[in-house]
């Protein structure tokens, strides 16, 4: 643990504001709110994006990128996309300066920790940590990850008759091996295509436009092979095509209010 570092004057913060200042080579959101100071990372835990240049409201920073939100008391991750707590720092007021002291790591609990790495009590018991560490889910966890359906498998949806519904039905099979929640439901199809295959005639080609939770997602290689595989394997299907639209960007909002109860998001 570092020693305290004077980072800023106090008159320098307006009550409620926040200032971006850098410990020991470190970027720190600093805030005054109600006439307390509070410092986290200026980062946030779902894909790196900057705290301080989001919106303060009361005690909660949102991410200016996806719209994640952090307490900036403890760090702790309110909602979605965010799993993890970004790290919170001490803070002190002394001779009209503001100290702050680097900490080793972030501590802090939030909802967003018991709803995907706490005990299995909910339907999002189930979810894997950004750290690798999955929390036991509720029935017993499958053989191979809920996001890799079987190409061949057989299946209503299969053969029944392809349209815009039947495809999106189709696409829950696909699911976010950290969240276990289908790509449906977590709002990540933008929009779905047929075009009747000119070199097969009864078939049809498909192509979806799906996003991303961030332009880096780690998961991005893997969902796009698991719809490929799951649309290929109907029977009326001659080619899929899968096109990343990262316009308009995602966003919590897009959750359907399944995907929100799933993961305990109120």
């Amino acid at each position: 643990m570092t020693d305290y570092q004077r980072v800023a004057d106090v008159a320098e913060i307006p009550d409620p504001g926040k200032m971006l200042v850098d410990v020991d080579g470190e970027m720190v959101a600093l805030f005054h709110v109600g006439g307390e100071f509070y410092a986290i990372d200026d980062v946030c835990t779902h894909d790196g994006g900057p705290l301080a240049d989001g919106e303060l409201i009361d005690h909660k920073i949102a991410c200016p990128r996806h719209g994640a939100k952090f307490d900036i008391r403890t760090g702790a991750a309110l909602t979605m996309p965010a799993l993890r707590a970004t790290r919170a720092h001490d803070v002190k007021v002394e001779n009209a300066g503001v100290w702050v002291r680097l900490r080793a790591n972030a501590t802090a609990d939030g909802p967003m920790a018991h709803a995907v790495a706490g005990p299995a009590t909910g339907p999002a018991a189930g979810h894997a940590g950004a750290a690798g560490q999955a929390a036991a889910p509720e029935a017993a966890a499958p053989a191979t990850p809920p996001s890799a359906p079987e190409a061949g498998r057989s299946t209503g949806e299969s053969s029944a008759a392809l349209c815009e519904d039947s495809v999106r039905e189709l696409l829950k099979q696909v699911k976010d091996p950290e969240l276990f929640v289908n790509i449906v439901d977590l709002g990540l199809i933008y929009g779905v295509t047929l075009t009747p295959a000119a070199d097969v005639p009864g078939k049809q080609q498909i192509s979806v436009d799906m996003t991303m939770t961030s332009p880096a997602c780690p998961a991005g290689p893997q969902l796009i092979g698991d719809t490929k595989r799951v649309l290929a394997a109907h029977p009326d299907v001659s080619a899929v095509e899968v096109r990343i639209v990262m316009d308009p960007p995602w966003t919590p909002d897009r959750m359907t209010d399944a995907a929100r109860d799933q993961l305990g998001i109120f």
